[in-house]
């Protein structure tokens, strides 16, 4: 289908702007019957788009997470500090990699070294947002990381995670780690492990 002929915008509106923004359309758009739905009043939630990092340590065999409170599973009832792939949003003018870097520096003291490896590209909740998602893999030194990081004025609090690769994917195994780019990070990881200690022998710096 094509957005430009088989998408009709009827209206649109702003109704909240603050440090995020909903915008609220009013569409219809062609069917796979062939007809057109009828009018449909949809909100979007507009946080910018973001980049996550999983960063890997071939040597260790480590991956580096972080950990930290989150609002939106408080709200629901459930356990709000959740374990998570290192990330960030993307400001005018970043490049994804350049912000992967950045975030891996402010959130874990992590500097990743040499070319980053790109896993995919994905919007991590269509049905609500707009944000879409670089996530990367990126070779580090995971010796002496730890403790806890993090932008005062943002008023982060994360704790750096430091884990071998089986007890990283064990956490999955046990539901412990619900957050979507860690998983699929780790996930990709598992498949491409073997190659990237192949091809990062050398040592990382931080």
């Amino acid at each position: 289908m094509d957005k430009d002929n088989d998408v009709e915008l009827i209206g649109k509106s702003t109704p909240y702007r603050g440090y995020f923004r909903i915008d609220k359309y009013r569409l219809r758009h062609r069917r796979y019957d062939g007809g057109w739905s009828q009018p449909l009043d949809r909100e979007v939630f507009e946080r910018g788009h973001s980049v996550a990092v999983l960063p890997y340590d071939p040597t260790q065999d480590a991956v580096v997470l972080i950990e930290q409170f989150r609002m939106a599973p408080y709200a629901v009832g459930d356990h709000p500090w959740l374990i998570e792939a290192i990330a960030g949003i993307v400001e005018a003018g970043e490049a994804p990699e350049d912000v992967a870097r950045r975030e891996a520096v402010e959130e874990a003291d992590c500097r990743l070294d040499g070319p980053l490896t790109l896993i995919g590209k994905c919007y991590l909740s269509p049905g609500g947002t707009s944000e879409h998602c670089h996530l990367f893999c990126g070779r580090c030194d995971s010796t002496g990381l730890g403790g806890v990081h993090g932008l005062a004025e943002e008023g982060e609090d994360i704790r750096v995670l430091v884990l071998a690769f089986d007890a990283a994917m064990a956490l999955i195994e046990r539901g412990e780690i619900r957050t979507s780019p860690a998983m699929i990070g780790l996930l990709w990881l598992a498949r491409h492990r073997d190659r990237l200690r192949q091809e990062w022998r050398r040592p990382a710096g931080r």
